[in-house]
């Protein structure tokens, strides 16, 4: 492990922190302006963030260390998962344990924590947003390892570094199979990131709330840990997407010039698909609670047909 990795590891991680609060802020600008509305500040997530760590933490009657806990943990673990995804440099010293299925286990680690936590205080908010959000893990995570397992067959490795080093080194072509995944991807993506067609994250309706009703309870620095959490998860999964589907521009090992480029590349990449992202929400409407099973089970099917036309076609 040599010291130009470590640099790379924690540089990786701060860059996660400072940037994932900044996506939030664009996606809502762009939306704004699509809308017709006055467009919040850029860096109004990071007010909001300033202001609730600053608050006291209100603490329900009755609830365990569960409850306590488990906004560290989900941070914790959207911050690793941002980490272990190549963004700048696959130099990473985390690249081998950045497997494909340890990236989908730590999201499901986090959202097994909230979960639970949101169960804990016995609340019927809680308890129906827990139960939602399982089902939606439910079906969004079968999806979601069929489009890694695509790419790990096409660079022949379930490690992100050498999925990311292979594809970005072949020619630049439109494989059907990666174009299936990445239909995948997509939609997995918005139901994993509660947002428009599947949950909007700006709605207090108990009819319709999912991730809402999952922090509904919390406070102070317990939520500021939440929201910075699903700023990272929403990061994490546009760096992956990049990764798996737009890898140009990240540098390689010891390739110190492609590093200068790497970030303004990664800040490009970010600032077109937080406003694809802002685009698909306005154009489209939230869709019942109960077409959402039909909604994820496409995008499995889509996944599927991703895998098996590289199988069959090699493509």
């Amino acid at each position: 492990m040599n010291f130009e990795g470590i640099l790379a590891q924690f540089a990786a991680g701060a860059l996660a922190l400072a940037l994932a609060p900044l996506l939030v802020g664009w996606v809502n600008q762009c939306r704004a302006w699509l809308q017709n509305r006055s467009a919040p500040p850029l860096l109004q997530p990071f007010r909001t963030l300033h202001k609730l760590f600053w608050k006291e933490s209100i603490i329900a009657h009755g609830a365990t260390p569960m409850y306590r806990v488990s906004p560290y943990v989900v941070f914790s673990c959207m911050l690793l998962a941002s980490m272990i995804i190549p963004t700048l440099s696959t130099n990473l010293p985390l690249a081998p344990a950045a497997d494909a299925i340890a990236l989908v286990g730590l999201f499901a680690l986090a959202r097994l924590f909230i979960s639970l936590a949101a169960m804990d205080i016995g609340t019927a908010f809680g308890t129906m947003g827990a139960r939602r959000e399982m089902l939606i893990g439910f079906l969004a995570e079968p999806a979601f390892l069929m489009v890694l397992f695509t790419a790990s067959l096409i660079s022949h490795s379930t490690s992100l570094a050498t999925i990311v080093a292979s594809l970005s080194q072949r020619e630049l072509t439109i494989l059907p199979s990666l174009a299936f995944a990445g239909i995948a991807f997509t939609m997995v993506s918005l139901a994993e990131n509660a947002r428009i067609p599947v949950d909007n994250p700006a709605t207090h309706l108990e009819l319709t709330m999912i991730h809402e009703a999952l922090v509904l309870e919390y406070s102070g620095r317990h939520l500021a840990l939440l929201e910075w959490a699903a700023a990272l998860k929403l990061f994490a999964y546009s760096c992956a997407g990049i990764a798996l589907f737009f890898p140009w521009g990240i540098a390689r090992a010891n390739d110190h010039a492609a590093l200068l480029w790497a970030l303004p590349v990664l800040l490009a990449k970010l600032a077109a698909g937080g406003f694809a992202l802002a685009v698909i929400e306005t154009i489209l409407a939230k869709m019942r609670i109960f077409r959402v099973p039909e909604f994820l089970a496409t995008a499995f099917l889509l996944g599927v047909l991703a895998l098996l036309v590289h199988l069959l076609l090699g493509a």
